[in-house]
């Protein structure tokens, strides 16, 4: 049997939606009305069979503990392997780790302790499902070093990106780093698998020569070489790069297709939190809305995502909104295109408005 281990960073691109990260890292952004993103990448690897996932935490990942604690919800309190939080530190300096090439060799400990044979590194910061064990598979058939996981859309206003162009067998003919292609591309979707024994030597070999760039002196090398090969994931991908990015992939999940599709046949696991039904009062009307738990509802609710414990005052209307946990909205308010986060009070009366290119943000704790 394949042995595999996981590693999964947690603050990768905080800066690309600092409003969503000033007081958390990107993995523990709340995203559908009860998940977190790092419960994508985190169930992906469990639905996969991995048993051993090193979490590489950087600044404020205070809230991603809170989220994760021991790991019981996804099965991972295990007394051996199980979930593992690594420094936030490059190498053994007291400094934290500028980039991924440094947060990987900050980690070479937890990987050498390691004795899985293969290594699946993701991001958290996309909504996708995709079995791992598959892309494992065809990285031990091609004998590759480096086997990049990729998805084909449009082009995407990312700050980094790199675009594949493979041959008929998959093996990656040439990347291009921030080039922007016409039509649909093969975007890589920062996932990709390695021999645990090959990481290892790269990452020292990288230390031995002064390298700062992951994919400049350790991918492109190997595709030179002809050792590098993509797996694509076919289906629903959603990056999350942009605050209107947040926006439009919580709005996908009112069409019952993608949520089928994210939900239906493998489980996507999160912090369990107990809390009352939904109550409707006699004024509320709701529709194409995702309305969680412990949610009091008065007023008019339309194309919406309604967090844990939200309350809507009578004659308000809410329409293309997401709201998170613990937001009280008063009477007789007007939202269209709004991003509430955590903890915050609309009075009433208040008329809020954004578009869905830049919807209006509500900062966490605020009262307005």
């Amino acid at each position: 049997m394949t042995s595999k281990v996981g590693v999964i960073f947690s603050s990768i691109n905080d800066d690309h939606v600092p409003e969503l990260t000033k007081v958390r890292s990107k993995a523990s952004i709340p995203y559908g009305g009860r998940y977190r993103l790092v419960d994508f990448a985190l169930s992906n690897m469990v639905n996969s069979g991995i048993t051993t996932v090193g979490m590489i935490t950087n600044s404020n990942y205070q809230s991603l503990m809170d989220h994760l604690g021991s790991g019981k919800e996804w099965d991972l309190a295990r007394k051996e392997g199980g979930l593992i939080l690594l420094t936030p530190y490059s190498d053994e300096s007291e400094v934290l780790y500028k980039n991924r090439l440094e947060a990987l060799k900050g980690s070479m400990a937890f990987l050498k302790k390691c004795k899985e044979d293969y290594v699946v590194i993701a991001d958290s910061d996309a909504v996708y499902k995709l079995d791992y064990s598959k892309v494992i598979e065809q990285h031990s058939a091609t004998n590759a070093d480096f086997t990049l996981v990729y998805h084909e859309h449009e082009s995407l206003d990312k700050r980094e990106y790199m675009q594949l162009d493979t041959e008929a067998d998959g093996s990656v003919r040439s990347i291009d780093i921030n080039v922007k292609g016409s039509g649909v591309q093969k975007y890589y979707i920062n996932v990709f698998v390695a021999r645990t024994s090959f990481l290892l030597s790269a990452l020292q070999t990288a230390i031995s020569r002064g390298y700062t760039s992951f994919s400049k002196d350790l991918i492109i090398p190997s595709v030179k070489a002809g050792r590098v090969y993509g797996y694509k994931l076919d289906g629903y991908y959603s990056s999350i790069d942009s605050l209107a990015a947040y926006f439009k992939s919580n709005m996908d999940l009112l069409d019952k297709g993608v949520r089928q599709e994210i939900f239906g046949d493998r489980d996507v696991y999160t912090k369990v939190n107990d809390a009352p039904p939904a109550k409707f009062t006699d004024t509320a009307k709701v529709s194409n809305s995702l309305i969680h738990d412990g949610c009091l509802i008065e007023g008019t609710v339309e194309n919406c995502i309604l967090f844990r414990n939200v309350k809507v005052g009578k004659g308000s209307v809410l329409k293309n909104c997401i709201i998170m946990s613990e937001n009280a909205i008063g009477e007789n308010c007007k939202l269209s295109y709004v991003v509430s986060d955590k903890d915050s009070t609309i009075g009433n009366g208040r008329t809020l408005a954004g578009c869905e290119q830049q919807p209006y943000f509500v900062n966490k704790g605020s009262k307005i």
